[in-house]
């Protein structure tokens, strides 16, 4: 069970308060001199104007008098100190600083307390001293709620102006070479030179925590902005070449993600951001790994024309694919091996775990299944294309 609050206010407390009132401007000097004399190395208030921390001073030494003597609220949400908090935290004030001075403040005050008690018994200076140091701690405690709330407040609306930034240039705004300037400015991205988009996606996070901050490392600038299902990043290549950087990308990539060709500049990161995703459709959808758009044409090609893909692979493969599972399987796992190996059933064979004549027996069945010959060029092209459709993730 909490123990109860010591009372703010006693009469021996209220007597002493009203006679420190008029000594305010007098605490006032004496905590701004204490502020910057009392080893400074723990203060920076450089960002604050003179005036406005005496003002802040004076403001909290009444405060503290107003408490002691006798008027209501509760100092740990008082909104005072709170509006000292908040002003400070925008002016990028140190907290520690700010406690430090109420700290100061608070004793300072006690000593006024002090000379004014001639006359109080030492009960009532027992008493006024334990209220003095429960509102300083109660202050202290109501700074420190909005310091915090504040800075939070900033680094929201801060993050929300970044994205807004990155969603602009993946729309195509920097086209507009001031605002190509200006984003470059805010976001620490080079204003001239290459870069790459890269688009991520997976069952978590797609990327692992602090990509940006390991490439960054290496000497690679980045910004990476989360959408609802795709993670997507700019990557400056600042005189490297994008392989290089995809390199140093890739250990960080935990789900499947597509990269642009390089492009001249931030202009251009519009074009570069719709390749990305391109690229990114051409994995499956349980892949995981890096790919660049430069490793896929084929299949980019496959993803931008769904409805043609549909009819070539009727035309090309369609009365294989209509067989039962297994065989259905066991052709096609053939045909795209023996593709692979540059049509040769006899390099063919030991991939697959049989014999040559067994292969050739195969793509017979294939051959009658689709009414033509499988060695010219032009059917290789077709089936190779097919057999890549048949990889693609219909649900992409």
């Amino acid at each position: 069970m909490a123990s109860p609050q010591p009372a703010l206010s006693t009469p021996g407390t209220r007597t002493l308060a009203q006679a420190c009132r008029a000594d305010v401007p007098a605490m006032t000097r004496r905590l701004l001199a204490a502020i910057f004399t009392d080893n400074p190395e723990w203060t920076d208030y450089t960002s604050v104007p003179r005036a406005d921390l005496r003002e802040g001073c004076r403001r909290y030494l009444t405060r503290i008098l107003d408490l002691l003597g006798g008027a209501s609220g509760d100092p740990e949400t008082d909104d005072v100190a709170a509006a000292i908090g908040r002003h400070r935290a925008e002016q990028g004030v140190p907290m520690e600083a700010m406690l430090r001075t109420f700290r100061l403040g608070g004793g300072i005050v006690w000593e006024a307390l002090l000379d004014k008690a001639g006359s109080v018994g030492p009960q009532e200076i027992r008493e006024s001293g334990t209220a003095m140091w429960a509102v300083v701690d109660g202050l202290s405690s109501a700074l420190v709620t909005s310091y915090r709330n504040t800075e939070l407040e900033q680094v929201r609306r801060d993050e929300r102006r970044r994205h807004a930034l990155i969603e602009d240039l993946l729309s195509g705004r920097a086209h507009d070479a001031a605002f190509a300037a200006r984003a470059a400015r805010e976001l620490n991205l080079p204003t001239q030179g290459a870069y790459l988009v890269v688009a991520a996606r997976g069952a978590g996070r797609p990327l692992r925590a602090g990509t940006e901050t390991a490439l960054s490392a290496s000497g690679i600038r980045s910004v990476w902005h989360d959408r609802v299902d795709t993670t997507i990043g700019i990557v400056s290549l600042e005189h490297r070449t994008d392989e290089a950087v995809l390199q140093q990308l890739r250990p960080q990539v935990r789900g499947r993600a597509g990269a642009s060709p390089a492009v001249p500049g931030l202009a251009q990161v519009d074009s570069a951001h719709a390749l990305a995703l391109i690229a990114l459709q051409t994995l499956p959808g349980g892949a995981t790994g890096l790919v660049s758009l430069e490793q896929r044409y084929p299949e980019a090609l496959l993803v931008r024309s769904p409805d043609l893909t549909d009819l070539l692979l009727t035309h090309t493969l369609g009365p294989v694919l209509e067989l039962p599972d297994k065989e259905r399987d066991i052709l096609l796992r053939t045909l795209s091996i023996w593709l692979a190996e540059n049509r040769s059933a006899a390099n063919a064979a030991p991939r697959l775990h049989c014999h040559r004549n067994t292969v050739i027996n195969r793509l017979q069945r294939i051959s009658g299944l689709l009414g033509r010959p499988l060695e010219d060029q032009r059917a290789a092209l077709e089936l190779s294309l097919a057999l890549a459709a048949l990889g693609l993730d219909a649900s992409q």
